[in-house]
């Protein structure tokens, strides 16, 4: 079965500053995948791109099985888009905003679109130019999840949003999930991106650096490893794949990627209690930003 995404390649440029450094991105049907990234990385420009708004300088780009940009409206029908900051007609109420939104793409559904109103506890008869950004959210993301679209687009789709609201967003995103519907999300809240995506993929610089599920991604990054011994520990920095031991007595922590020879050892003094602390999403995205490799100089990039 053909991706719902697939870029190859794709580089992009404003002037000398690179956006997009042969960014390679594949999205698989019906499947929850993040796109995490800190300003500059290229996260918006590269959403930019699939949405047909921007022409790749080179590589391919194909969504639903079609090129953005040479195709924008074969492919925006059959797909809904939440940016981080909803823009709206002032004079327009909500819920007309929703209804206009829904004839300009040509699907709907009337009971699904009262349901998320309520939901989202938006007003709907208010005028737009009176609303909050978290109000302007909700409208973007009513009017998203009441289309019938094969692909939701989500650009950091909770800014402004409570945390009340936060978790019926992620309601709604399980509930497309379920429906078959691909979802690529854009967030910086990293636990809405755990707790709601099957794949994972990081970009830096304009190129994704790393991409997988959650378990593919740890096993690249170390584990936390605790434990109480029966007597003190001797020699575990000699271990393969050990590294910042910390020794108190009987009370040990290291840092590991590999776990057999480790355990052998520990076991050797006599486990007591053991503690396994896996990195979370926080702690891989931290392993690809913290620290620029030596001699290497960070480039000029644009978000």
């Amino acid at each position: 079965m053909a991706p719902v995404i697939h870029l190859n390649g794709v580089s992009k440029s404003f002037g000398r500053v690179p956006a997009l450094d042969g960014l390679d991105l594949t999205v698989n049907q019906g499947e929850v995948h993040g796109l995490l990234g800190p300003n500059g990385a290229g996260k918006s420009t590269t959403i930019r791109v699939l949405l047909g708004m921007l022409r790749a300088d080179g590589g391919t780009a194909r969504v639903l099985g079609q090129d953005p940009w040479s195709d924008p409206v074969g492919v925006r029908r059959r797909l809904a888009y939440v940016p981080g900051d909803v823009s709206l007609w002032p004079s327009l109420t909500g819920g007309e905003v929703v209804d206009l939104l829904a004839r300009m793409h040509g699907t709907s559904n009337r009971a699904r679109r009262d349901d998320l109103i309520e939901r989202f506890e938006l007003d709907p008869a208010k005028k737009s130019r009176t609303y909050s950004k978290g109000n302007r959210q909700k409208v973007g993301l009513i009017s998203a999840f009441s289309l019938e679209a094969d692909l939701l687009i989500l650009d950091e789709p909770t800014s402004g949003l409570d945390p009340l609201m936060e978790e019926v967003f992620k309601q709604c995103v399980r509930e497309a999930h379920d429906a078959g519907t691909t979802v690529l999300l854009s967030s910086h809240i990293l636990s809405e991106v755990e707790q709601l995506c099957e794949r994972v993929s990081i970009v830096r610089a304009g190129t994704v650096v790393d991409t997988g599920s959650l378990g593919q991604l740890r096993a690249h990054a170390a584990t936390v490893v605790g434990a109480v011994l029966s007597t003190p520990p001797t020699g575990l920095d000699g271990v393969a794949g050990v590294q910042d031991v910390t020794v108190d007595g009987a009370r040990v922590t290291v840092t590991t990627t590999q776990y057999d020879e480790l355990m052998t050892r520990l076991a050797g003094f006599g486990i007591e209690s053991l503690t396994v602390n896996p990195p979370t999403l926080e702690d891989l995205f931290l392993h690809y930003y913290q620290s620029t490799e030596h001699g290497t100089a960070k480039k000029e990039t644009v978000r």
